[in-house]
């Protein structure tokens, strides 16, 4: 029978971990690599029952694929420590493995924002590629949103993966401002060139296509939060990749 491996990057995720731990808890292995986390994730995930590995942080994609490199299973599923893998889930999964139908499997989420799910403004289905032969994986290089590859075919599940992804307003903020940084430098390291009049039109855009355009007012406040969000990051993206130009210019 086909084994499966499932991966886990986290740093301070003590509130997030053991549920997902718990979710992850059929695989023939759970591996969590730890970057420095301070507040106990990493005891949390041992007592859950994961492998721990303590590593430093090189970015979400290097992390990821040091993951895959671990692995021993014929198939990997990388997993966000906000993530949880329902029963339903758990039986599609296992059932794919085992068919042989593909190299790759993408996976729809379901996310939350602030405890309401989302169900437009783009976040659904959200298709993400998160099950593939171990030894047909990969993972590109990005230092924030990196994604998983497959040298292989592909085929879809219909089971989502529920996403805890911005608990409260708190949350939001802070993520607005990590993922505004962490986008910005992986648009430099494509040089990509930032300026005030693109964060203006962009962060338009970004809430038009969120709210109109992807029915994010279907929602309710949620949805328009959501796009104010959208903008926001947006906004704080390109005023960073600016930034970033500045910096370099000036050296």
């Amino acid at each position: 029978m086909a084994t499966l491996s499932i991966i886990i990057a986290a740093k301070n995720e003590a509130r997030n971990i053991s549920d997902c731990v718990q979710s992850a808890s059929f695989a023939d292995e759970v591996i969590v690599l730890d970057s420095g986390s301070t507040d106990g994730t990493a005891q949390l995930a041992e007592a859950a029952g994961a492998k721990v590995v303590s590593t430093d942080w090189p970015g979400y994609g290097p992390q990821q694929s040091r993951g895959i490199g671990l692995a021993t299973s014929d198939w990997v599923l990388s997993l966000d420590a906000d993530e949880r893998i329902s029963p339903a889930l758990k039986a599609e999964v296992l059932e794919a493995i085992q068919s042989n139908r593909a190299d790759g499997y993408r996976l729809p989420r379901l996310s939350s924002l602030c405890g309401t799910f989302i169900h437009h403004g783009g976040w659904r289905p959200d298709y993400t590629l998160r099950l593939v032969k171990r030894e047909k994986a990969g993972f590109t290089h990005h230092f924030l949103h990196a994604h998983m590859t497959v040298d292989g075919t592909k085929a879809d599940l219909k089971e989502s993966l529920i996403h805890y992804s911005y608990r409260d307003l708190d949350d939001v903020l802070e993520k607005l401002n990590r993922y505004a940084s962490g986008n910005a430098k992986d648009l430099h390291n494509k040089g990509v060139k930032g300026s005030f009049s693109k964060a203006i039109t962009h962060g338009i855009w970004a809430f038009l296509r969120t709210y109109v355009f992807r029915a994010g007012f279907l929602d309710g406040r949620y949805g328009f939060i959501l796009a104010v969000y959208n903008a926001e990051s947006t906004y704080y993206k390109y005023l960073k990749l600016l930034a970033l130009q500045e910096q370099r210019d000036q050296v």
